[in-house]
């Protein structure tokens, strides 16, 4: 298959996985989660055993994040930085759970 194969009224698209394990990313889920290349995504997996894809914030997009009121605190940046990842993918997992 070598063309990738997008199935009937779903979020959900078949890709082709080159023999060194590579894979497109499809565009509407690049523009969808804001992956731009080159850049990096964070494949995990859940409790449920469901893998996410998530996108990496790269060190120019977190310019400024600490300038930012809810970011002035006492925490230490890790910290901060652990908070927002979680909210991020919390907000994240709550639309795709409502889409399906």
């Amino acid at each position: 298959m070598n063309k990738s194969e997008q199935l009937k009224h779903s979020e959900r698209e078949v890709v082709a996985v080159t023999k060194h394990g590579q894979a497109t990313i499809p565009k509407r889920f690049r523009d969808k989660l804001g992956i731009d290349a080159p850049g990096k995504v964070l494949f995990r997996e859940t409790e449920e055993g469901e893998v996410i894809v998530e996108h990496v914030r790269s060190p120019s997009e977190m310019r400024g994040f600490a300038a930012r009121s809810e970011a002035t605190t006492d925490k230490p940046a890790t910290q901060i930085l652990r908070e927002k990842r979680e909210q991020d993918r919390d907000k994240r997992d709550a639309r795709f759970s409502t889409d399906e």
